[in-house]
């Protein structure tokens, strides 16, 4: 499975590390993935989801429901 937020999509960005001297080397600026365990009222079970620590905290403003409907995902299957 990739590395990325199964709520909102989010995946590594790509950027460079500068030392001193300015030499540039590519390297990948990940996503911070928690997994989570999440209580879903209508399902009345819990789900375990791969998300941003941005989704946690959206998470907790909008309701799981709202949230996965957004997103297009079908929560029956996790």
């Amino acid at each position: 499975m990739s590395r990325r937020c199964q709520l909102t999509g989010k995946k590594a960005n790509n950027a460079f590390s500068i030392s001193f001297s300015h030499k540039r080397n590519k390297r990948l600026q990940h996503v911070n993935l928690q997994q989570k365990r999440i209580w879903w009222p209508e399902g009345n079970r819990f789900v375990s989801l791969k998300l941003s620590t941005r989704a946690i905290k959206s998470l907790e403003k909008k309701g799981i429901s709202q949230f996965a409907k957004e997103a297009g995902i079908d929560l029956r299957h996790f």
